[in-house]
């Protein structure tokens, strides 16, 4: 049985682990990771409750950014530099500066405490960033779309963390913003009034 499944989504497999403990990866499109995923319990904020998340936020970290122009962390944070009014932090112990900005090696070093931290890390990193959140007194943890952990989720929930688990900010902002339609394409409005946050 099933404690645990995340989603690498660079490698597109789900890292499964067992009620024994050990751990099995599983292509991401296999019969048993799409009933792994169904049997999820945690649920986490609705729809109406991730846009007050967001229309709340005035800073976000990225926690596992790259300098990569290929990789995914690289796509949100040029989506939140250009398209909203967060301040957008980076942070990589392995990177100097990140879309023209400095890049931090953790959290603690951080100017101010993120409203939100977005999370690019595997499932199995999530409980000790969870920690870190926690550390520096962050409201909310948001992993990105394709990474869950649902005891991390639980636990971060009991620790009073808001936590968005297996959804893209890139996307939901969007979608909240009027670019999106709920499924995530593209609507079409072209509108010059101003939206809310």
């Amino acid at each position: 049985m099933s404690t645990t499944a995340g989603t690498d989504v660079e490698a597109g497999t789900v890292t499964t682990q067992l009620s024994n403990g050990l751990t099995c990866e599983l292509p991401a499109s296999s019969p048993l990771a799409k009933l792994l995923k169904s049997q999820r319990t945690w649920v986490g904020p609705t729809a109406r409750e991730r846009q007050a998340i967001l229309r709340r936020a005035r800073s976000v970290a990225i926690v596992g950014a790259s300098p990569n122009p290929t990789r995914s962390s690289y796509f949100v944070g040029t989506y939140l530099q250009q398209s909203s009014d967060l301040r957008v932090y980076f942070v990589n112990p392995n990177a100097d500066t990140i879309l023209g900005q400095r890049a931090y090696p953790d959290l603690a070093s951080l100017p101010e405490v993120p409203d939100i931290v977005d999370v690019f890390r595997k499932a199995s990193d999530i409980p000790s960033v969870i920690d870190d959140v926690l550390a520096v007194g962050a409201p909310t943890v948001w992993v990105q779309l394709g990474i869950y952990n649902e005891e991390a989720a639980r636990y971060g929930e009991e620790n009073g963390l808001a936590v968005v688990m297996d959804r893209c900010i890139k996307v939901e902002h969007a979608r909240f913003h009027g670019g999106l339609h709920l499924m995530g394409f593209d609507t079409g409005v072209v509108s010059a009034r101003k939206l809310a946050r």
